[in-house]
């Protein structure tokens, strides 16, 4: 990891911290509603959309583009409008920060079948791919669940994902199973109001899964530094009709025969890795940056491993007898 690499992270690092520390406090001072929300809007837009632009690394990019942006972009809305969120201005300040920005300074990468890429079919790299991503997006988020919860924050995190290669539905998968801090957050965003407004549930699943497919054309900005054409948008609203339709066939088809959930498993994930191959990594293997990542993930990798024989070298050292 380049020096430039780790000056960048302690910048966006102390920098969310900084941002946090001023929502809190204005939070404290400010009622829900349009004063706290002109008060937070300068963050949300500004500030966090901002950070991620200090860092060289695509990885690191996009990490922080995902936590900053995305997750705490929407908690501090949550906030802004005094709805039940996992922000309060009540909760001690360290806690906040926390719960706000972490984990946007972590730093780990799962490189080790990063090898077998290359040597894999071109039907299987999307498979790989999205594993890569949800091992990643698990050591990152499980990393900041541990911090919270035996560290001196005092918060208990939800687990971030809840097994996803046992899916046996699309609802199963994007509702309970794939990084539920993503639901968590549009089910009172966007969710419930469009159902409450609309009274459809219909409606409110659609308009989650196109706000996240928007959220996701803003990440793979951050990773491309291009404007994206639609496909990403596409892909979830795709899976938002489909979504939607599955249900409604459960819904009036409850006594149908449905496949036993072996089966239903394996179609569920041919469904997300095929649409995904068709759509979702589609910008990031046309711009070839999937090999600037896995680039960037090997040098993650060779930067840790010299710095843990370092550290083997100073131990050893320190722990052999001192010699006449």
């Amino acid at each position: 990891m380049a020096s430039s690499d780790l000056g960048g992270l302690a910048l966006v690092s102390a920098a969310a911290a900084a941002a946090m520390v001023y929502t809190r406090l204005a939070a404290a001072r400010l009622s829900p509603g349009f004063p706290r929300l002109a008060a937070l809007l300068p963050v949300v837009l500004v500030v966090l959309p901002a950070l991620p632009f200090s860092l060289s690394s695509v990885l690191l990019r996009t990490m922080a583009a995902f936590f900053l942006v995305w997750l705490c972009g929407f908690k501090l809305l949550l906030l802004a409008a005094g709805a039940r969120g996992p922000l309060h201005p009540s909760l001690p300040l360290a806690r906040f920060v926390a719960c706000a920005a972490l984990p946007a300074a972590l730093l780990a990468a799962l490189v080790s079948l990063r090898g077998f890429r290359a040597r894999l079919p071109p039907y299987a790299v999307p498979a790989f791919d999205g594993a890569h991503v949800y091992l990643i997006l698990e050591l990152f988020l499980a990393s900041a669940a541990a911090v919270a919860r035996r560290g001196t924050l005092g918060a208990e995190l939800e687990p971030p994902f809840d097994r996803p290669y046992l899916a046996s539905s699309l609802r199963d998968f994007w509702g309970r199973r794939w990084n539920l801090a993503v639901p968590a957050l549009l089910r009172p965003c966007v969710y419930r109001p469009v159902r409450v407004r609309s009274g459809s549930a219909a409606a409110g699943v659609v308009a989650a899964f196109l706000v996240s497919g928007v959220m996701h054309e803003v990440m793979f900005y951050y990773i491309t530094l291009r404007p994206g054409n639609g496909e990403v948008t596409a892909f979830f609203a795709i899976h938002g009709a489909c979504a939607v339709a599955e249900g409604w066939w459960c819904a009036r088809r409850p006594s149908r025969w449905r496949p036993p959930r072996p089966v239903a498993t394996a179609l569920t994930l041919a469904f997300v890795t095929g649409t995904a191959s068709w759509l979702f990594f589609a910008p990031v293997v046309r711009s070839g940056l999937d090999k600037v990542i896995v680039a960037e993930c090997e040098a993650v990798m060779a930067f840790l491993e010299e710095a843990g024989r370092g550290l083997a070298a100073a131990t050893a050292r320190l722990l052999s007898p001192a010699t006449s």
